[in-house]
């Protein structure tokens, strides 16, 4: 007896089952928007409901994910359970669209002087959950601790400190986001020094909002990080790109990056984004979901806009994949075992695909 031949799938519905990883993406920036109310609820109502509903109300011009994350740590987040909810169903949502392993930021200067929740207590109830999603869903999660770049230098180093005190093998590297502007990369350097040091995986926001390909230089010649996410414009200086692809340079990109979003126009957003030059000039690139709630972005949709806004084809994707595994802090022996198994799996999919997309050329 012949088993039955497998339902064809449509593009969404392979992309939702290919497995991924998620290098880049804010805890505060998956809140639900259940959740978001139900926090503001616990902390007595700072928010009016109608600025809770503006937070989550997207056209086609995204603003105002910062203020959101501000609020979080400002207003809302008021204790370690907080902190492990947020995580979990973070963690849950994920591995709904079969993210296998989620690398994700927080920000512990905002938790410990804004929300008032010792660092030890913060990093404890997020390392539990995702413990607990491991469990529950299956996902691997590793918690990248952020630099508010907003804040001091020396906060910056404070923080690296907390890490190294209550240092456990989930909380694996730092980064630094927050707003760009006014803040490069060299001002955070002893921060970055120290967690070299004690031995922490270093990542850096540079090259988002416009500012220029400076920074990811910095970031990647001073500040000595591993990789760098967002980095479009090194699209503007194509002697440097090289230089990132010949190094194999990681860079987490992001297709619904508010500031392309606002700056360029409707017609021309994906055509100019430098989302679609950068593998032609040999850089490694990983889409991922940054702030995915207030995006209004899943890890499939991501995935989904590579090929229906930027042109990938399934072979780009395929590399893309690859690209994740490259860039994720894991040891090698489960790189290799990974990129086997999700090779194998991405082409049984694609096997089953109705119709195969038609990449476009790329600048």
């Amino acid at each position: 007896m012949t088993s039955p031949t497998p339902a064809l799938l449509t593009l969404e519905s392979m992309l939702r089952a290919i497995p991924k990883a998620e290098l880049h993406c804010h805890l505060f920036g998956t809140v639900r928007h259940e959740t978001f109310k139900q926090l503001n609820q616990r902390a007595g109502s700072p928010l009016a409901a109608d600025e809770i509903e503006g937070f989550y109300t997207r056209g086609e011009k995204p603003v105002g994910v910062l203020r959101v994350l501000r609020a979080l740590d400002a207003q809302l987040v008021r204790s370690a359970g907080d902190l492990y909810q947020l995580t979990l169903e973070y963690l849950q949502d994920a591995a709904a669209h079969n993210v296998r392993y989620a690398e994700f930021f927080w920000n512990p200067t905002g938790t410990v002087h804004g929300s008032g929740i010792a660092y030890p207590h913060a990093q404890g109830a997020i390392v539990r959950a995702i413990h607990d999603a491991q469990q529950e869903f299956g996902i691997v999660g590793r918690l990248i601790a952020a630099i508010d770049r907003e804040a001091s230098p020396e906060a910056a180093v404070e923080m690296v400190e907390w890490v190294k005190v209550h240092r456990c093998e989930e909380v694996i590297g730092i980064g630094i986001d927050y707003r760009e502007v006014d803040r490069p990369p060299e001002l955070f350097t002893q921060a970055y020094a120290n967690a070299k040091k004690a031995g922490l995986k270093t990542t850096a926001h540079a090259g988002e909002f416009g500012m220029p390909w400076t920074n990811v230089r910095t970031a990647l010649d001073v500040l000595q990080v591993d990789r760098i996410d967002h980095g479009y414009t090194v699209v503007d200086q194509p002697d440097f790109a090289r230089r990132c692809a010949e190094r194999g340079v990681t860079f987490t990109v992001v297709p619904t990056n508010s500031y392309y979003l606002r700056t360029l126009a409707p017609e021309r957003w994906a055509l100019d984004h430098p989302i679609r030059r950068m593998p032609g000039l040999g850089l490694r690139i990983h889409p991922n979901t940054d702030d995915p709630t207030l995006h209004k972005v899943t890890p499939t949709q991501a995935w989904l806009m590579m090929v229906r806004d930027f042109g990938f084809g399934l072979d780009d994707l395929r590399c893309f994949m690859h690209n994740g595994l490259d860039g994720a802090w894991i040891d090698g022996t489960q790189r290799r075992a990974w990129r086997t198994q999700w090779s194998d799996e991405f082409d049984s999919l694609r096997a089953r695909l109705d119709t195969e997309p038609t990449p476009s050329s790329h600048g």
